[in-house]
């Protein structure tokens, strides 16, 4: 198996945290997006994974160069955005057509069973029950959870399953044939190549597609969400509920503190005569003095003092 992570967009909704990273690398209970997003996939051993690139390129191959134990990496330049469609395709020379290939959108963070796909033999969309489908395009399916048909942004009731960013494809030689003749006959939707358009091809030409469930879909498109999505995963995704993680680190300082769990507190810390929590995640190498934090993320190098921060991202810069 092989992986594609799409990490080319620019983030503008979350400026001006974007304004120096790529969104992929943004951090969010107590590590990165993309982390968060390789981790999970980590069980099914890929023989490869593919970054696709564009926006601070750059800085996402210094990432990746910091990171072996994520096994063989490679990165794709997505130079002239025209949708993920076109991001795909590019990705593809890599990818041989008896090798299943799965894709994650790289601000896609969920709660999902990926191990499933280990011996999996059809094309699977992994799909999250919404309550507004007119904001997604959705997957119309049959009782056994078939794909019937993709719809985007019904304005009328077809299905509330919301695609969620994560494709399983078997069939990876239709997927390069759909994509091939997308781009080939100039077929665009909101002028852009859509990987929708082709998986839909592909299920008019007879290739078989199922749901499958992710537990929870993350929001990590705007910075409130981004907040919600840092106490969700502290509460979930660590056994923090009567506890905070404090890095060992000798540098740490931590005096007249009151933690209140959950809440994570990164290495060379100083914390004078503050209450931490809950639902705090505290980077590195940040000084807070007189300050009362909750619900918040405190960035790498964060200096606060005499302050109270409640629902908020604070960066340094």
């Amino acid at each position: 198996m092989k992986i594609i992570l799409p990490v080319a967009g620019k983030g503008e909704r979350m400026r001006p945290y974007t304004n120096n990273l790529p969104k992929c690398l943004l951090p969010v209970g107590g590590k990165t997006i993309i982390d968060w997003i390789v981790e999970s996939t980590r069980p099914l051993t890929p023989a490869e994974t593919i970054f696709i690139t564009g926006y601070k390129a750059e800085v996402m191959d210094r990432y990746l160069a910091g990171k072996p134990e994520w096994g063989k990496t490679r990165t794709v330049l997505q130079s002239d955005p025209q949708g993920l469609g076109q991001a795909i395709s590019l990705a593809l020379p890599y990818v041989n057509d008896d090798e299943p290939l799965l894709i994650i959108l790289g601000d896609t963070l969920f709660d999902a069973d990926l191990g499933c796909l280990a011996d999996e033999s059809e094309n699977v969309l992994y799909t999250y029950k919404v309550q507004d489908p007119r904001r997604f395009g959705v997957a119309v399916s049959d009782e056994s959870g078939r794909i019937l048909r993709l719809v985007e942004k019904p304005q009328e009731f077809v299905s509330d399953e919301a695609i969620v960013g994560i494709y399983y494809i078997k069939d990876v030689k239709a997927l390069r044939t759909a994509l091939k003749n997308l781009m080939d006959h100039d077929v665009r939707t909101r002028g852009e190549f859509q990987l929708t358009d082709a998986l839909q091809m592909m299920i008019e030409q007879g290739c078989k597609f199922r749901t499958a469930p992710v537990h929870e879909w993350l929001d990590c498109g705007l910075p409130e969400a981004v907040v919600q999505t840092n106490s969700w995963l502290l509460q979930n995704k660590y056994e923090l509920n009567n506890i905070s993680r404090i890095v060992v680190d000798q540098r740490n300082s931590i005096n007249n503190v009151k933690l209140i769990p959950p809440c994570i507190i990164g290495e060379n810390v100083t914390l004078e005569n503050c209450t931490i929590g809950p639902n705090v995640t505290i980077g590195d190498n940040c000084v807070l003095k007189n300050v009362n934090v909750e619900n918040s993320m405190v960035w790498n190098d964060g200096c606060i003092e005499n302050r109270t921060i409640q629902n908020r991202i604070v960066a340094n810069g």
